[in-house]
């Protein structure tokens, strides 16, 4: 048994527990089995396990107890839940949790043993080594004086670190964008790639291209094989913006990748096994396409394990002069210009507005201030605004 991976399988149903022992031992790993959450932390107490899988529902204590009690006994212990579709969302909480990952009743073999593996190799939240990356006070340069936007900074902080998806949402031009970075700048894929896509830039015909990839001769034109999105965001983070506007053949497909971790290129003959951290977002209320039948519910429940709300900046006025003194010592950088404060009536029509195009309006807003300023003026004034904020009610 030396130097092979202890997999402690949690089931109540025998069949169950000879099925996945078998396979596991046939893989090279040493499968333990329990027929309770009792019995399993009794097993915990009394052998060295790399990676728990337990079942849902089983008497005395469920899976979701079991894994909560691994959660302080044994934090850096990986746990892989079994669950049936309906109980999904209780899955995705049991993540928020610490949980590894879920797999849906029936399960494919293949599928689960990839997941185990990748638990194994400590690609998940367990403590594994996490290369150097940058500090956390890197939070401090994201503006945030408001208290919704402090708790966001907040949130950003605690989930970091994890592998969970993330789904940021809010109005266009709130910042979903900067979010993802800042959760790539404070994770341990810091010092790896950082990959955004737009998914509504792209026409159906070449979304799945750019995401997965082609070899030569998939498709008419495809004159040599290119790595997709995904292969170049391996080991760092992926960032699928407008993310309901993909279409549901895409969506198959995405679903897939984040099941099993691995992807196939278009006209490929084998997959190829990934490790990406995935953050998506959209202005769109992805609960009401799922209602519409444009959006895979399973999907949401992929992309949700942690959801960012934004604010439009109508709702976090404390935000709108740190950030306009922001952006004005951008640009005035850039042309030459250094309006460093703004006056009393210039902040009041400031705050007056609406910002209908949120924080991307407000900076377009101070960029043009600063390119209509004159060199020796110092103080963003009134004239220097748009005349729509000057008349706004």
């Amino acid at each position: 048994m030396s130097g092979k991976k202890t997999v402690l399988v949690v089931d109540d149903e025998q069949n169950i527990r000879r099925i996945l022992q078998a396979a596991f031992d046939k893989n090279g790993w040493h499968a333990l089995t329990a027929e309770d959450g009792h019995q399993a932390l009794e097993i915990l107490e009394n052998e060295s396990v790399d990676c728990l899988l337990t079942d849902v529902t089983m008497p005395g204590m469920s899976g979701y107890d079991l894994q909560r009690r691994v959660a302080e006994t044994h934090p850096e212990l990986p746990v892989v839940i079994m669950t049936a579709f309906g109980t999904i969302p209780q899955a995705v909480d049991a993540i928020r949790r610490g949980a590894y990952e879920y797999i849906t009743k029936p399960f494919d073999l293949e599928s689960l043993k990839r997941v185990i593996t990748a638990a194994l190799d400590g690609r998940g939240v367990g403590a594994v080594a996490k290369p150097k990356r940058a500090s956390k006070d890197v939070g401090r340069a994201f503006i945030a004086e408001s208290a919704t936007m402090k708790a966001v900074l907040e949130t950003v902080r605690q989930v970091a670190d994890s592998r969970a998806t993330v789904l940021i949402t809010g109005e266009s031009g709130t910042g979903k964008e900067v979010v993802s970075r800042l959760l790539h700048t404070l994770s341990p894929r810091a010092d790896k790639a950082f990959v955004a896509v737009s998914c509504a830039a792209l026409p159906e015909t070449l979304l799945e291209s750019e995401l997965f990839g082609h070899e030569k001769g998939a498709f008419t034109g495809a004159d040599a094989s290119k790595p997709g999105r995904f292969e170049l965001a391996d080991h760092g983070t992926l960032f699928l913006d407008e993310i309901g506007d993909i279409p549901m053949a895409t969506q198959v497909k995405l679903l897939r990748v984040l099941q099993e971790r691995e992807i196939e290129r278009l006209g490929a003959t084998k997959a190829t096994q990934i490790d990406v951290r995935l953050v998506t977002a959209t202005n769109q209320e992805l609960q009401h396409l799922v209602d519409e039948g444009t959006f895979r519910l399973d999907l949401l429940y992929r992309l949700q394990v942690v959801e960012i709300q934004l604010p439009p900046l109508r709702h976090r006025k404390e935000d709108i002069v740190p950030l306009s003194l922001h952006f004005l010592a951008k640009y005035g950088q850039e042309n030459g210009r250094s309006l460093a404060s703004i006056s009393q009536e210039a902040e009041r029509q400031l705050w007056d507005y609406s910002w209908p195009g949120n924080v991307r309006e407000l900076e377009n807003t101070m960029e043009r201030a600063t390119v209509m300023a004159s060199p020796d003026e110092s103080v963003l004034q009134p004239k220097h605004l748009p005349s729509k904020m000057l008349h706004a009610a």
